[in-house]
């Protein structure tokens, strides 16, 4: 598919860019011609992001950031150096996240109160501080990345689901607030999608996992990457508050 002007002239975040869906999020919207600042959770991380993802677009304007998004004052300060490099902020997608497994039992308040921080918070957080400059500009939008666990849930680590149905909430009511401003708001809920996490897995449990999938597989970091770039993109000029499942119809 040719998406090499589906952006051109943009200037979009993305956080958590330095691997897996993240980074395939910051590949694409660069070969759709838009100008992209990823940012990680250190500077090692960053620093050999941007190395790999100059090799493999060449040209390709990039910048690469370390902030902590769960304090709003160093997720504006961030957003604010964005647009002092490149001009403005048109699209941010909101990508940064942990999950997690453990039963409520074993669950600690702490690692609920980090994941709570993460997943939710700094979406806010970077969600109000991006929308401020796209309000001058006339418009923008923002992407967030929930989970097909958002709307199913899941069997134990509570705290990855309740952020994702969070990210949720969040998607559809700054869609309401802020659409007449001209700032859209829309989320993607990947299903199960070969990242590191999923391809550290034995072949034979990727296997049953795909088993339970009508499509009859995982999915791709770049099919996620595909539908962030439709909602970034004007193609979806007309499309806010919207979950977009990209999960093959998994059956859970």
């Amino acid at each position: 598919m040719n998406v090499s002007d589906m952006l051109e002239g943009k200037v979009a975040i993305v956080t958590g860019g330095t691997r897996g869906i993240g980074y395939g999020i910051v590949k694409k919207f660069l070969e759709a011609g838009a100008k992209v600042a990823l940012f990680g959770s250190r500077q090692e991380t960053v620093d050999q992001a941007l190395e790999k993802i100059q090799s493999e677009v060449p040209g390709g304007e990039v910048m690469g950031l370390h902030p902590a998004l769960g304090d709003f004052d160093a997720a504006e300060k961030a957003i604010q150096s964005v647009r002092e490099k490149f001009g403005k902020v048109d699209i941010l997608v909101n990508n940064a996240g942990i999950s997690a497994r453990e039963s409520l039992y074993e669950y600690k308040p702490e690692d609920f109160e980090k994941i709570m921080s993460l997943n939710v918070n700094a979406v806010f957080n970077c969600s109000k501080a991006a929308a401020a400059i796209m309000k001058e500009q006339g418009g923008g939008s923002i992407v967030n990345i929930s989970s097909m666990v958002s709307i199913y849930g899941q069997p134990a680590g509570c705290g990855y689901p309740a952020s994702k149905f969070a990210v949720n909430g969040l998607t559809k009511s700054l869609a309401r607030e802020l659409g007449r401003d001209q700032i859209r708001v829309n989320a993607v809920a990947p299903g199960v999608t070969r990242t590191d996490m999923v391809a550290a897995l034995p072949e034979e449990m990727v296997q049953r996992i795909s088993a339970t999938i009508p499509l009859g597989r995982v999915g791709e970091p770049e099919e996620v990457a595909n539908a962030a770039l439709f909602l970034a993109s004007d193609l979806a000029s007309y499309v806010t508050g919207t979950i977009l499942s990209v999960d093959g119809a998994t059956q859970v």
